[in-house]
This record gives C-alpha cells, structure tokens and sequence, in this order.
C-alpha cells in the first residue's frame, strides 16, 4: 500500500468514528470554470443542516443528506466518500453510491434553475420544517423603515416605537452577525423598505457574504426599470408583492416583474364583502410562484379557506410564513390544515426572528411585549437563548 493511501485510510477509519463537527463550509467553484456556484453548507449538533446554493436558495438537509454536501464541498473524492458514508452508517456501499450521485444531481438542478424557490426541501427522509431543535433561525425579518407609501395605513405602523432607524453600516454589521451565527436568509420588510435609499447597498452586503435575501414591498418603486435592474444585480433572489386588486398601476407593475428572474409571492387581504376569486384567477394566468393570503378581520376565516381551495385548484402554491403588511392581520397557515394529524409549525422565534428599525429584536411581527434584545448592543448567544426561552 502507497504512503498517500495508508494515510488516507487512517483519516477514513477516524472519520467514520467521529460526526462532522458542526459549523459552517463553504465552497466557490474555481476561477475559470464552465459552471461558476457557490455553496454555503451550515452543520447543526445534531447532524441536519442546510445548504445555500448560489446565495438564492436555502436548502433543508437530513443527516444524510449533511453528509454528502460536506463530503461534496470539501471536494473528497467520490470513491473515498462513498466508503467513509457506507461505514458510517453500516449501509450498502452500491446503494450509498446511487443516493450519492441523486443528490449531486439535485443539487446541480437547483444551481442552474432559474426563478428559483428560497427554501426548499429534498425528498429524501424530509424533515418537517421547525420540529426539530435548531442552532440558529432560518431566517431574519429585518425592518429597515416603518414609513409606508400609503398614508391612509400609517395607523397601523408602530412609528412610536422607534425613536432612530439604524444606519447602513449598523445595518451591515446586522448582517455580518447573522452570518457568522449560521442564519442564512434575509428579508428586507418594514413599513416599506423601498424607501431606505440604501437597499440595494444592503442587499450587495448580503449577497458579497452569501445570505438569501428577500424583499416585502408594494412594488410601486419596482416600477423604475434601471432600479429593479439594479435590486436584481445586487442579488435580490425573491420578492412578496402587496397587491391592491383595484390598483391598475400595481397591475402593470406585477407583471413587469413576472417577466424577470425572480421568485415572486403575491399577498392579497381578504376584505368584508370582497370577491378575490377574479384577482387569484387573473394571478394564475399570469403564473405567479406563490400566493400568500390574510384577513382583515377575524370573522372571515371561512371566506379565508374558500380563497385557499379556489387557490389550489388555480394550481398556486400557498406561502403563509412570510410577514405582511401592518395594515392587515398575519396570514393563516393553511397549507398544512386539514392533514391528519399534523398542527400548523410555529416558526416564531425559532425558524425565524424579527429585527425592528433601531435593532431591537423580537420572536415576530408585532409580539412588542416580547423583546429579546438589540443585535447591535447585546450579544447574540444571549438573544438566541431568550428566544429559545420563549419559543419552549
């Protein structure tokens, strides 16, 4: 046996003892290369993790799915892998092989799929999304501005509750700690984000570290090509539409922004005495990603679930983590009603976390009385832990 090999098989037999540490790996294709991708592989303790592809997709992982992206990005020969993984989990080797070479495939499918889903999951042995404990949020709901468009909704926005917005470099050191802390998604909200002339720089900021990011808006800015243009090079990845069907400007706005490479939700509020079967047939034909639907008030949860099965049978899918407008209640989760023996996942201040305007940090839109800390003042471990707290 060569020197390189024996060396190697010591590595394989201690490598096979011990699980992959937990943390985070990265790997850029080389300089030169056909196919330019980037991956961001994020180890929880207790082996699942998630892997973001491209800075535009989070990818939800089991143990073993772990174990092939981390062999994947720390570029392990193939042969070499399959034996470390089959040891590991005392599998056949030929079959390790085939689940191998699957979820490279899926993977490469995902990297060069445009229009791409922020989150999504694998099929192999998949995790329900928030039932297990986890090492860091998936996501960050970042208020940049509770100023809004719409002057008749400024009731609705806490402006009181913040005395100062954060500054486009404070802003940056938010997302600096959300990286080094393993969350790997962003969602730029507010009040109306759009506003903040410093987006797109925020939104580079994210992409340069590899985050997912997101953008909640009424879209009325979108309408300035070169300044979608723009969102969209500094790497905006998907954007939640706040349609007003009676809006014929947003109409024309929306589909604008269908035409282009971007994951695009519509959210529309059900209102007394309105009919929002015409606008979701009329989102159909313009094939929209997704719909997120809430209420303006709490007696119309049976109209709510009629506009969710008219939904499905238009064939759109149904998002219902995603914040809305202050204006109006947070959606309903209906995606998972009416599946035996399921609940409805609560991802607040466990899936997800809320950042307000000056940095104060809350489990969720609009739970004031739950503050955790401030991301620029208090340390990280301590508002991961009363949010973990809190969550149960």
């Amino acid at each position: 046996m060569k020197i390189k090999e024996l060396i190697d098989s010591i590595k394989d037999f201690f490598a096979q003892k011990q699980p992959i540490p937990p943390g985070m790996y990265t790997y850029h294709t080389p300089q030169g290369a056909d196919q330019q991708y980037r991956l961001h592989l994020r180890v929880n303790k207790d082996g699942q993790g998630i892997l973001v592809i491209n800075a535009a997709t989070v990818l939800h992982l089991n143990r073993t799915a772990v174990e092939f992206a981390y062999h994947f990005i720390q570029q392990i020969e193939e042969d070499r892998a399959v034996n470390r993984i089959a040891r590991r989990y005392r599998s056949d080797k030929d079959q390790i092989r085939l689940d191998y070479g699957a979820f490279l495939n899926k993977v490469e499918l995902l990297i060069t799929t445009p229009d791409l889903d922020p989150v999504t999951y694998l099929d192999i042995e998949r995790q329900e999304p928030y039932t297990s404990e986890i090492d860091a949020p998936y996501r960050l709901d970042c208020a940049l501005t509770y100023q809004i468009n719409d002057d008749s909704h400024h009731e609705h926005t806490p402006l009181d509750r913040v005395s100062r917005e954060l500054t486009t470099v404070e802003w940056q050191t938010v997302l600096q700690k959300a990286f080094e802390n393993g969350v790997p998604h962003i969602l730029f909200t507010g009040g109306e984000p759009t506003l903040r002339q410093d987006l797109p720089d925020l939104l580079l900021s994210a992409e340069e570290l590899g985050l997912v990011t997101g953008l909640l808006s009424d879209g009325l800015r979108l309408e300035d090509e070169e300044y979608l243009e723009l969102l969209l090079a500094n790497g905006l990845d998907h954007l939640m539409f706040i349609l007003d069907p009676a809006n014929a400007q947003q109409w024309h706005i929306l589909e604008k922004i269908l035409s282009k490479d971007l994951f695009t939700t519509v959210h529309l509020t059900l209102h007394e005495g309105e009919d929002l079967k015409p606008s979701i047939k009329q989102l159909a034909e313009l094939k929209v990603n997704a719909l997120s639907l809430s209420e303006a008030s709490k007696n119309l949860t049976e109209q709510l679930q009629n506009l969710r099965d008219y939904a499905a049978v238009m064939q759109i899918n149904l998002v219902w983590d995603l914040p809305v407008p202050y204006s109006n209640n947070n959606p309903v989760a209906l995606e998972l009603e009416n599946i035996a023996d399921q609940e409805a996942p609560e991802g607040s201040g466990k899936a997800w976390l809320y950042v307000e305007p000056d940095g104060d940090v809350l489990p969720s839109q609009g739970m004031y009385q739950q503050v955790l800390g401030n991301l620029l003042s208090d340390p990280w471990e301590e508002i991961w832990k009363k949010a973990q707290a809190q969550g149960g």
